[in-house]
Parts: structure tokens; C-alpha cells; sequence
């Protein structure tokens, strides 16, 4: 019985379970705070309207930062996971995504104090009436642009990720081709998007939302096939025989 319990607790399976389900917290977090915080309350290119839209939901917008470090907190286990799951293939390439995906995670972390900071201005500090209402809400917009700005550059981090994970992934044997092949998509997708921000805005401007599709296919199916499917167990073990990688 000892010994089940202990096969039980060291297979792969139970790792690619609670990776799934972290995977799933990440994405449906993500989808809140974007399409129900950032999106409903910024308005493109109007700082007043923005800062009008912040100041009578400003809970809201609290909730939605508290959501971002949500995802963080869950993105730093997965990475573990993920490193786990796929050393048996090669256990460089997967450390170096893992150090891509910790880049990624401490960008964020960081950029996420400009989304917070955008409510420094809007508040009722005494020091606040050196300002005009307008000049205000400019400064709370202005670190929403610097927000985006710093969202572009994690995801060029999160995008090399993606890349290693989906070579690891569509080598592996023990998880099916496709979900590297997806991952791999998405990855040249974060990246030429994340640079053509920088470079070539309205170009940028073109891709949005379209260029994003193919990431939230790739990352909600390797999510789900994790919570669902997991791994191979058979072909894990007998890959980690092979690379001298066995055990989690």
C-alpha cells in the first residue's frame, strides 16, 4: 500500500492535473481582467472618459489588479510543472524556457504597479490640487500607455517560452504533436506582435485582436489536455529512461 501511495504521489499525472487547473485559474483571470476591467473601463485615447470610467468603478478596477498578481502567483508553480513534465526530453531546453517564463512573470509583476498607479492621480490628496482635473487625467492615462507598454515586452519573454515549450512538447512523444505544433504558433505570434508594437504601430494596430486567436487556441487546448488527459505515463517513463531523467 506504501508503495502505491507513493507511485500514486510522484507520477506525472497528478503534476499535469494541477498544472492544468492553474493553467485554467491564469486564463479565466486573464479574461476578467481584461475584458471585464481593462477593456470596460479604458477608453482608447481619452484620458478624461477613462479616468471618469476608473473613478465610479474604482473596486472594479482594485479587483482586476488583484486578479493580475493572481495569475502571477499561479504562473511561477506552472512554470515548475512544465519544466517537470518536459526534462525528459531535454532538461536545458527546459530550464531555459523556465528562465524565459520567470523573465516574463518579473516584467509583469513589475509593469503591473503602472495599471495601480493610474489611481495615485484620481484620488483626493491635498497635493493633488497643484494639478488641473485635465493634467490628471492625463498622468492616470499615461501610466495605462506605460502598462501596455510594459505588457508588450513580458509577453516578447513569454513568447520564447511558448517556443521552447512547444519544441519540447512536439518532440516529447507523450503528449500529442499538435499541442507543439499550437504552441509554436503562438509563441511567432507573442513575439511578432509584442515588436510590432514597438516598431510599427499601425501595423500593430491591424493585428489586434486577430493575431491573439491562435495563442488563446494553443493555450486553452494544452489546459485542458493537462486537466483532461495529462500525460503518457508509459512514454514519460520510458523517455526519462532514455535522456537518464526519471522520477518528479
Amino acid at each position: 500500500m506504501n508503495s502505491n501511495i507513493k507511485n500514486a504521489a510522484t507520477s506525472p499525472q497528478i503534476y499535469a492535473r494541477i498544472g492544468g487547473a492553474l493553467y485554467l485559474i491564469i486564463i479565466v483571470v486573464g479574461i476578467f481582467a481584461e475584458m471585464f476591467v481593462r477593456s470596460k473601463l479604458i477608453v482608447s485615447e481619452d484620458a478624461t472618459s477613462t479616468a471618469n470610467n476608473i473613478m465610479a468603478s474604482e473596486q472594479l478596477w482594485r479587483i482586476g489588479f488583484a486578479g493580475s498578481l493572481i495569475m502571477l502567483v499561479c504562473a511561477i508553480p506552472l512554470a515548475l510543472i512544465m519544466y517537470v513534465l518536459l526534462r525528459p526530453v531535454s532538461r536545458n531546453i527546459a530550464l531555459l524556457a523556465v528562465f524565459f517564463n520567470l523573465v516574463s512573470i518579473a516584467v509583469e509583476a513589475l509593469n503591473n504597479l503602472n495599471m495601480f498607479a493610474a489611481l495615485f492621480p484620481l484620488g483626493s490628496s491635498d497635493y493633488l490640487n497643484a494639478f488641473e482635473p485635465q493634467q490628471l487625467h492625463v498622468l492616470a492615462y499615461h501610466s495605462l500607455k506605460m502598462h501596455a507598454s510594459g505588457y508588450n515586452i513580458s509577453l516578447i519573454f513569454f513568447g520564447m517560452n511558448c517556443l521552447f515549450l512547444g519544441y519540447l512538447i512536439f518532440k516529447s512523444g507523450f503528449f500529442p504533436k499538435i499541442l507543439g505544433v499550437l504552441l509554436i504558433i503562438c509563441a511567432l505570434c507573442y513575439v511578432t506582435n509584442s515588436f510590432a508594437w514597438f516598431f510599427a504601430p499601425k501595423f500593430a494596430a491591424m493585428l489586434i485582436p486577430g493575431i491573439l486567436v491562435p495563442c488563446f487556441i494553443a493555450e486553452v487546448s494544452v489546459c485542458l489536455w493537462l486537466m483532461v488527459k495529462g500525460v503518457n505515463v508509459v512514454k514519460w517513463n520510458e523517455k526519462g529512461r532514455l535522456t537518464g531523467v526519471s522520477g518528479v
